[in-house]
């Protein structure tokens, strides 16, 4: 599974703005604060202000808010914002798919992979991502979060393979 860089760029930006609500945020600090492209990140705030999920105010005051109580904003809302369809194949959405044969049994298996993502990214909000940034990254590399240890809000989803 491919998440685009849109998709990433937009919940990065979301968080950005939850973490800080106190004041609007211009474009150029978030691309700055998160190492995005600026160009491309206009582009991505297009489509969030269009989906309701940021607003923007212009002037030298301005900049941007989250639109709506980012305790109700899910990342697979985000994603779906800007990148249309949640999950496709090859263009087709896996509840419209049909394959002959031996492989009649594969639309099963993508439907399975998009009703376990949409799970996991339906449940994580970005309150909690704002707010477990802002709770720090201690013990991790890089700086990067490790999300997947006990008390994580992101569960492991992966399917039970035999032995």
């Amino acid at each position: 599974m491919q998440i685009s860089a849109k998709a990433d760029y937009a919940v990065r930006a979301l968080v950005e703005l939850a973490a800080d609500s106190a004041r609007p945020l211009t474009c150029e600090g978030i691309a700055s604060a998160q190492d995005i492209p600026f160009r491309f990140l206009k582009s991505v705030f297009r489509d969030l202000r269009q989906a309701g999920l940021v607003r923007s105010q212009r002037g030298c005051e301005g900049g941007y808010w989250i639109g709506r109580d980012p305790a109700a904003i899910s990342v697979a809302e985000v994603m779906t914002a800007v990148d249309g369809e949640f999950l496709t194949l090859r263009g087709a959405r896996p509840d419209s798919l049909v394959y002959p044969g031996a492989a009649r049994r594969l639309p099963d298996l993508w439907r399975a992979v998009e009703a376990a993502a949409q799970s996991v990214l339906g449940r994580t909000t970005i309150a909690e991502l704002a707010a477990e940034g802002a709770a720090g990254t201690e013990g991790a590399e890089d700086g990067a979060s490790q999300r997947t240890g006990p008390g994580s809000s992101v569960r492991d989803v992966s399917p039970a393979v035999p032995a």
